[in-house]
């Protein structure tokens, strides 16, 4: 049975609260130190940093537990790198890696209790000596709790993975079809000139209001059923269109707008967040979202991919209006200026994308069934309603992902790990091309060697040949023991 002992956190974890520079040190040309200052910066796992400072004053180590003391408190992420620590944030870290995951649980569990001891009239805030102070529970059986729990954890990472790879391939192949022109059988087409330089002939230029429209169904939130998926713009990530999150619409007063699945969020105060997704379901969305849908089938890929483009975002931004919190509306984005391709091409591409999208929400469902599972289990495990102290379950050699993937086999002359680099996954040497990508593309998307090769011409066919050889040698070794 689990003991009873419980501790304060403060005496079985480091604590750093974060401390902001000055805002004269900020820049986001990454010079310095990448800076968070609050759950802005978060990502679905890891944070999703775009501003950094010159003179970082508190830092955090990589497998630190990151927490919001301001404001969304109680917000969570893991540290892939060191990062500079603003004020509204702070780093927690166990005595061992598995501590510091196990103490995470302990803080989801007792989240609520935690949050209640937060002051502040305007924002939350929770103090040093109120964290330090919180009692958690400490069982001897801790580590074997944290590997349990964390085998739904590495599922979850490890989906989230192949959701950031399926997004990079909907973007590379926004950029290869549409910026490059270098689509399947572009080889026989001749480059003709117009208002936006050479393109391909039969192809047009337009407008984005050509190709598609804003959305408005304005709905009163009482009238709709308590449960309906809300996305305030703090559900929607930076630089991701996968929307993993979502709250209920119960709680919510002010007018909103409708969606279905499949329609494309774009949030329209502070366009420089880089706000943009594809719906996984239907719902209900804040009106600071501009809710947008093609005007034909076979233009969704070609509007998501201009709309979650960069230069688009910086087209937003330099014509949104405002200067706390610039605001762009559709009646100007209408006028951003696009290429239309002929519709056998844009059939072609917008099947491939939507395949990309309709795999991405998979995953996000695959990963909110394991999340609901885990967080069934975790209060019994905690409790000791769930004994595990008797089990055998290895824990000595549990490592965190965030400080860099146990690579158990030597690579090769060509591969590469390092712990600053995609989290330490096995990489081509002087790219951040993963060898897991790599397996997805021929595995799971069919592309040939040839096609690889054409797409990525930073890498060579030995390359590739050391990622496949690599997975060969990891899967016999897996089925051998």
């Amino acid at each position: 049975m689990l003991d009873n002992l419980e501790v304060a956190l403060g005496e079985v974890a480091t604590i750093v609260m974060g401390t902001s520079p000055k805002g004269t040190t900020y820049n986001h040309e990454g010079i310095g130190s990448p800076l968070l200052n609050g759950p802005t910066e978060f990502g679905e796992i890891h944070p999703r940093c775009t501003l950094y400072t010159t003179d970082s004053k508190k830092e955090c180590q990589i497998g630190d537990l990151i927490f919001c003391v301001r404001g969304s408190t109680g917000r969570m992420n893991w540290a892939d790198q060191t990062y500079s620590l603003g004020r509204g944030v702070c780093s927690i870290r166990g005595n061992s890696i598995t501590d510091t995951k196990f103490i995470r649980y302990c803080i989801e569990w007792k989240l609520d209790g935690l949050l209640n001891l937060a002051g502040g009239s305007i924002f939350s805030n929770l103090t040093a000596d109120t964290i330090k102070n919180f009692p958690i529970p400490y069982p001897a059986s801790r580590r074997k709790i944290a590997a349990v729990l964390g085998t739904y954890d590495d599922l979850i990472e490890n989906n989230t993975r192949r959701i950031k790879i399926l997004e990079d391939m909907a973007q590379t192949l926004y950029r290869e079809w549409f910026v490059h022109y270098r689509y399947p059988g572009h080889e026989d087409v001749p480059m003709v000139e117009s208002t936006l330089g050479s393109i391909p002939r039969g192809w047009e230029i337009g407008e984005l209001g050509d190709i598609a429209e804003s959305v408005k169904r304005s709905i009163k939130p009482r009238d709709a059923d308590a449960e309906t998926p809300y996305f305030g713009l703090k559900h929607l990530p930076r630089r991701s269109i996968a929307l993993s999150n979502w709250d209920v619409v119960a709680g919510v007063n002010s007018t909103s707008l409708a969606f279905k699945k499949g329609e494309i969020l774009f949030g329209k105060i502070r366009p420089y967040f880089h706000k943009v997704g594809v719906a996984p379901l239907d719902g209900i969305c804040t009106p600071s979202t501009i809710v947008i849908l093609p005007l034909r089938d076979e233009y969704f890929a070609i509007t998501l991919g201009c709309v979650s483009s960069e230069h688009f975002i910086d087209y937003a931004t330099a014509v949104s209006q405002g200067t706390t919190m610039p605001s762009v509306n559709w009646n100007v984005l209408v006028k951003y200026p696009v290429v239309i391709p002929p519709p056998a091409i844009a059939r072609r591409f917008d099947a491939l994308v939507r395949d990309v999208v309709d795999k991405i929400h998979n995953l996000i469902f695959q990963n909110k069934n394991l999340r609901e599972t885990r967080d069934l289990l975790l209060p019994k495990l905690i409790t000791g309603e769930v004994d595990v102290s008797e089990l055998a379950i290895e824990t000595a050699g549990m490592q965190p992902r965030t400080g860099g993937t146990q690579i158990p086999y030597p690579l090769t002359e060509r591969l590469h790990s390092d712990e600053n680099i995609c989290g330490g996954e096995p990489v081509i040497k002087g790219t951040r091309i993963t060898v897991e990508f790599i397996l997805d593309l021929r595995f799971k998307h069919g592309w040939s060697t040839e096609e690889i090769l054409e797409n990525y011409p930073g890498i060579a066919r030995e390359d590739i040949d050391a990622c496949f050889a690599y997975q060969q040698r990891v899967t016999c070794a897996s089925v051998s023991r």
